[in-house]
């Protein structure tokens, strides 16, 4: 049986408000052309939803006579549950750019809410705080998400028509082993078969995707999140650094996260406090960031390279000595 997608269930909708539809008028409200509005319709059949077709100059399709969508209850903390995690994914770049669904669902949620838990809910959000604004990361679109999810489910290879970041536009192979969302961004992870290199492409830069005959196998005990930290943390960059810190690598990675850096026990150095000499790597634009942070990690640590980091370090050493001398050049009255 096949899922229905975003434009699937609105023709859905469409077609429960009543009478014919033609073909046209349909293809129109969807954006979409006659042909795939007869495959949607197909999916909906398929979904053993009863969708006839009037023939004639005036034809197309309707819902079989007294045919309606079996209700869907909450009780009220469900309800203000499904609210709630509708403004956060919206809030947090974890929903699709079919905005207008969410603001649409959670409206027809709200619609139907008894008054003291539209109270209770009033009550949540008036002290509630964000720190994501509205608007956010670009947001992948709903029909490709889903196209992919199914790719994904079923092993099916994937062309993908992408945007890099460059703004070059091309055709990509692609064996999807999974969707990461991180940081309020959507990630595909796998494969590209032509060359046999990993890719990891944003899915708000996917313009298209369309599913390929056939199948592959996915890699035993493969993570997709935890390849995409890892692509991430080994991105090519301007600098490359190499640094050993003496401690746990629970202290370190909370400072420098797996999708920063990759930490690696040396084997020498533990002491009874379970720390111990960690190799840490990282790639990065920019140096200046890092010698505060490797201050608030408050550990010993050595810099393998590059000779800018040392130097980098040596500088902030001495403007955060003067400036406990209250040396630093700036003047304390007014």
């Amino acid at each position: 049986m096949s899922r229905p997608t975003g434009r699937v269930l609105t023709l859905l909708d469409l077609l429960q408000s009543g009478g014919v539809r033609t073909v046209a008028e349909l293809a129109e409200r969807l954006g979409v052309d006659g042909r795939t509005v007869r495959r949607y319709v197909d999916q909906l059949i398929d979904l053993d939803i009863p969708v006839e077709t009037v023939r004639g100059r005036y034809g197309g399709y309707r819902l079989g006579s007294g045919y309606r969508l079996p209700p869907l209850m909450f009780s009220d903390d469900e309800a203000l549950a499904v609210l709630l995690g509708l403004l956060a994914g919206r809030r947090a770049g974890l929903t699709t750019a079919a905005e207008t669904a969410s603001e649409t669902a959670a409206a027809k949620i709200r619609r139907v809410l008894p008054a003291h838990v539209a109270r209770t809910l009033d009550t949540v959000l008036d002290s509630l705080s964000l720190t994501e604004g509205p608007g956010g990361p670009p947001r992948p679109d709903a029909e490709i998400l889903l196209t992919v999810a199914d790719a994904v489910r079923h092993h099916r290879p994937l062309s993908i028509r992408y945007t890099d970041r460059e703004g070059r536009r091309g055709e990509r192979l692609l064996h999807a082993y999974g969707i990461v969302a991180h940081a309020g961004r959507w990630y595909v992870t796998g494969t590209d078969p032509g060359i046999g290199e990993d890719r990891t492409f944003r899915l708000d830069r996917v313009t298209g995707a369309r599913p390929l005959p056939g199948s592959f196998e996915v890699p035993a005990g493969l993570d997709p999140a935890d390849r995409l930290l890892a692509g991430f943390a080994t991105a090519a960059y301007r600098h490359e650094v190499t640094l050993r810190v003496h401690g746990t690598p629970e202290h370190v990675r909370s400072r420098l996260p797996a999708s920063v850096a990759r930490v690696e026990e040396t084997g020498e150095g533990r002491d009874r406090a379970g720390g111990r000499w960690l190799r840490v790597e990282l790639r990065a634009e920019r140096l200046d960031w890092l010698p505060p942070l490797l201050a608030a990690l408050d550990r010993p640590f050595v810099v393998e390279r590059p000779d800018e980091l040392r130097h980098e370090v040596t500088a902030f050493a001495e403007r955060f000595a003067r400036r406990a001398r209250g040396d630093d050049g700036t003047d304390d009255g007014e």
